[in-house]
């Protein structure tokens, strides 16, 4: 396979440890407008390895907001053919518990402000029953279950679970607890708001593109409603600092899985299954090739110029 060059995607928590990064930085504009931020060029395991913050610096994109198409389009211009994204989540199970890390493997889209697609002058409909790449997610659960070892050994336990169906609602505010509800018995595990259309455009860019999901807290499915007012002020002011507390040390277990999965990406990098993901666009262009405005063709040139 073509040579392994790893992008790295940062959301709440992961995205500004991922900003104090010191590397080259890649300033680059897109057809689809400039990336939430510089891209980060370092080496870690002896890969060259693409930082990017999603929410931007000082976190000031709200999820609908991030520049998605921008961010996938510049992270494979600079030759990235892994993604390894990370956001955080609540959790709709028991099991997945505040700190927990979980790989996901697969999705419920309910955004709707968004950009989905590059392709908007051309019919391209890519496979996507499986939203998360298996080669890469292997990756990551075994990082996953070393790094979790770790943490044990350390005194600091946490899980990797290595399965999830994420749910990745419009936001910007939290669901109502009927939503919560309602995610559970469709068989959700974990909500959150910037996986989709991140996953999508991934997959029409051919990229290998897996997420490792950072638990803060219990969606509202598992509050109960505050019996006076004052009771209800004092339970939010400790939600937050406990979800900032989960957040902190979420980051850092999520921080561990990567770094490993990248060692193990580095060690494996000649050897290394081809991902379906990377030959997305083979039966996915629809649209009569020549009949496509050339123009475009030469727009998206980064993307499908292989098929022309």
């Amino acid at each position: 396979m073509e040579k392994v060059k790893v992008g790295v995607i940062g959301g709440s928590g992961l995205g500004g440890l991922l900003g104090e990064q010191e590397g080259r930085r890649h300033e680059l504009n897109t057809p689809f407008g400039k990336p939430s931020d510089a891209i980060i060029e370092v080496e870690w395991e002896g890969l060259s390895v693409m930082l990017l913050s999603r929410h931007g610096a000082g976190h000031l994109l709200n999820p609908s907001a991030v520049p998605y198409r921008a961010n996938i389009f510049a992270l494979k211009e600079l030759g990235c053919t892994h993604l390894i994204a990370g956001g955080a989540v609540g959790s709709l199970r028991e099991e997945f518990r505040p700190r927990d890390l979980v790989i996901p493997d697969q999705i419920i889209d309910k955004t709707h402000k968004r950009a989905n697609t590059f392709y908007e002058k051309a019919a391209v409909h890519v496979e996507f029953a499986e939203p998360f790449c298996p080669v890469l997610r292997q990756i990551l659960m075994e990082a996953g279950g070393a790094a979790s070892q770790a943490g044990r050994d350390s005194g600091s336990p946490y899980q990797v679970h290595a399965r999830g169906c994420y749910v990745c609602m419009e936001g910007a505010a939290f669901s109502s607890r009927a939503e919560s509800l309602m995610h559970r018995l469709w068989g959700g595990d974990l909500i959150g708001m910037t996986a989709m259309p991140e996953a999508k455009l991934a997959r029409e860019a051919e990229m290998s593109y897996a997420l490792v999901a950072l638990v803060t807290d219990y969606d509202c499915w598992r509050n109960k409603p505050a019996s006076a007012a004052g009771e209800a002020e004092k339970s939010k002011d400790e939600l937050l600092k406990e979800i900032i507390g989960n957040l902190a040390a979420a980051t850092q277990n999520a921080m561990e899985v990567i770094r490993r999965g990248i060692r193990l990406l580095g060690e494996r990098k000649d050897s290394l299954p081809e991902s379906p993901a990377q030959s997305a666009l083979k039966l996915g262009i629809w649209s009569e090739k020549g009949r496509i405005d050339p123009q475009e063709v030469q727009r998206l040139a980064p993307l499908w110029m292989k098929y022309f």
